[in-house]
């Protein structure tokens, strides 16, 4: 595995707390957060939803190529973002991280509730920590593979009463076990309405929280209030016809950089269809590094793209168990 070199401050006065203690939880096992290599710190290997019908993630040997492809162009860590309930295949990862020589770190937590049947989420209703929690630390379903972080998600610049419901339980099981928070933000809005849940109501450290998707709304304020409040920042995700990505994520990157938050950002490719992946002729995970890591650097220089790709996400993700 590629190994990342030691970490260095940039985080002004005031920010989160340089957190460089633990171990990530992989699907293999705990690791030494500077074992992770180059990360892709928000990615899909597998994933099913009635929202994106026919364009299920369910094929491991694809999954396999994939990692394999992610694998040839440098990387060496990837953090699946599928929660419970939407085809995590949890026993598969093992296989699939051994055959690629990759670190995977698996998510419990629940997504937003279109994408369950609402008898689930019924059944869920009295113990949904208590389900974070053991697949934490026990295991997912009967696999033995045990979750290394928790992903809940909000709503189009709200939080309904299942982003509450669910967020209340991450953060019952972040008290329980320390694992980080990683939120999926609705077209990249709502970030400072989950802060002010999570961590003015709930108690949660906001270095333990990681805001996803920030690239879907280029909202500079937000991004700025957001990274000084204290929160991991997420670029995840290859440029869609409906999202400003791509060309203005250097941009905004560079304005988070600058600003003394260069130790707080996490770059991501998040796969969420079949046919995204560069096997089946779209971007996929390599895009991250072919494409994306390549024009981030001359906005920002190689040496902070790197630790952004290897020294971040070992502080995002590390846990004292």
């Amino acid at each position: 595995m590629n190994t990342p070199p030691g970490a260095t401050a940039g985080a002004p006065a005031g920010a989160r707390p340089v957190r460089a203690v633990g171990t990530v939880r992989t699907v293999l096992g705990d690791v030494s957060p500077t074992e992770l290599g180059v990360c892709d710190a928000h990615d899909h290997l597998f994933l099913s939803s009635p929202r994106l019908p026919g364009q299920e993630l369910r094929d491991a040997s694809a999954a396999t190529a994939e990692l394999v492809a992610f694998r040839a162009a440098g990387g060496g860590s990837v953090m699946q973002w599928t929660p419970y309930g939407l085809g995590r295949r949890a026993a598969d990862l093992p296989l699939l991280s051994r055959a690629a020589g990759v670190h995977i770190v698996a998510a419990t937590g629940l997504h937003q509730a279109a994408h369950y049947a609402p008898e689930l989420i019924d059944r869920l209703r009295d113990g949904l920590a208590d389900l974070f929690v053991a697949e934490l630390t026990e295991g997912l379903a009967t696999s033995g593979v045990r979750a290394g972080f928790i992903k809940v998600a909000g709503g189009f610049h709200a939080l309904d009463a299942h982003a509450r419901w669910t967020m209340s339980a991450a953060a019952e099981a972040y008290h329980a076990t320390g694992a980080p928070i990683a939120v999926h933000l609705e077209l990249g809005t709502g970030a400072l309405d989950v802060l002010d849940l999570l961590c003015g109501e709930l108690g949660v450290p906001p270095d333990r929280v990681i805001l996803g998707h920030l690239n879907r709304s280029p909202d500079p304020v937000v991004h700025r209030q957001a990274a000084e409040a204290g929160a991991y920042l997420a670029f995840d995700g290859p440029s869609r016809a409906n999202h400003a990505t791509d060309w203005r994520m250097p941009d905004a990157v560079r304005a988070l950089a600058e600003a003394g938050f260069g130790d707080q950002l996490l770059l991501g490719g998040d796969t969420t269809t079949a046919g995204a992946r560069s096997v089946d002729g779209g971007p996929g995970m390599p895009y991250l590094l072919r494409r994306v890591r390549p024009r981030l650097e001359l906005a920002l220089g190689a040496a902070l793209v790197e630790r952004v790709l290897t020294v971040n996400p070992g502080r995002a993700f590390a846990v004292e168990w």
